[in-house]
């Protein structure tokens, strides 16, 4: 017989019956269940938006180091070649430099592409969130170690990305005073005194070809072409984008050490509530243990 299936009629003309009454279940409002809506906003409220908006930043920028750095890098080395050391053991060295470049830009997108996807892993198995929608959970010693070991691995990451953004500026600067003097060989004034072919810039002097290198330098018109030139224009600005991709890198990889940061702090009070919760519970079932003997040895009594 199921409880609020059935209940006794009592009439006075026949013996007792059974009436059949509605299952409880039945009568539930369908308000009472949630829906799909209420599932989607659950859902929601366990993604870690810190850690999803520094991963976004991170790849992003990432990507924009890589794919233009690998470019400007290519486009640099064309220049050299056709304007300013025409001999190729004179640049051999720095041709074997850049290809080596080349191949740690695809190691560093590769490598950041899972570390990104691991950070954002664990922010999602250390938010608070987490616990909330799946109760809760403990935490171990091996945990909180893997935490610390992503703290300290970001803040390496971190520091050696800051060199690699000022590392990337330096042919900013170079292209940036190459650009800046092709500006002055165009100014009215540099037509009218007819010494535009006296302003010249020397490569040489940058310390990326040696100085037997020739020609080495370029004055004048030949500066000026070299400006003008598709190659130039590309390597600059794909340099430029490429210092900004470092910049966001730094800037998540910071980001993200303030997260793991959190979320190791979260990690340890955990642990620290999950050690009280444990004693807790022990001593209220030593004392539930003590409760019932007593009881027993009481009934013996009686």
């Amino acid at each position: 017989m199921e409880i609020g299936r059935y209940h006794w009629m009592y009439e006075s003309s026949r013996p007792h019956q059974y009436r059949h009454v509605p299952a409880l279940r039945d009568s539930v409002s369908p308000l009472s269940t949630p829906g799909c809506f209420e599932c989607c906003i659950k859902c929601l409220g366990g993604v870690p938006y810190a850690s999803l908006v520094a991963t976004i930043l991170c790849f992003s920028g990432v990507a924009l180091f890589c794919g233009c750095g690998h470019v400007a890098l290519a486009g640099t080395i064309s220049i050299l070649e056709q304007h300013f050391s025409t001999n190729a053991s004179d640049h051999a060295l720095l041709s074997e430099v850049i290809q080596l470049m080349q191949y740690v830009i695809y190691g560093i997108a590769s490598f950041f592409f899972l570390y990104g996807i691991i950070l954002l892993a664990e922010g999602f198995y250390t938010t608070s969130a987490v616990k909330e929608l799946h109760g809760e959970f403990k935490t171990t010693a091996c945990g909180r170690c893997i935490s610390g070991m992503f703290v300290f691995l970001t803040y390496v990451l971190g520091l050696a990305w800051l060199g690699v953004f000022g590392f990337s500026a330096v042919p900013v600067f170079m292209f940036y005073n190459i650009w800046s003097t092709c500006e002055v060989i165009k100014s009215p004034q540099t037509n009218s005194t007819a010494t535009g072919s006296q302003i010249c810039v020397d490569i040489r002097q940058y310390g990326i070809i040696p100085w037997n290198a020739l020609p080495g330098r370029a004055c004048g018109s030949t500066l000026e072409s070299i400006c003008n030139t598709n190659e130039f224009y590309m390597s600059y600005h794909l340099f430029i984008v490429a210092c900004a991709g470092a910049g966001a890198t730094v800037i998540a990889l910071i980001h993200f050490l303030m997260i793991l940061s959190s979320n190791w702090a979260y990690l340890k009070d955990a642990s620290k509530m999950q050690a009280y919760q444990d004693i807790k519970a022990k001593e209220e079932q030593e004392l539930q243990d003590i409760q019932s003997r007593s009881k027993e040895q009481l009934n013996s009594y009686t």
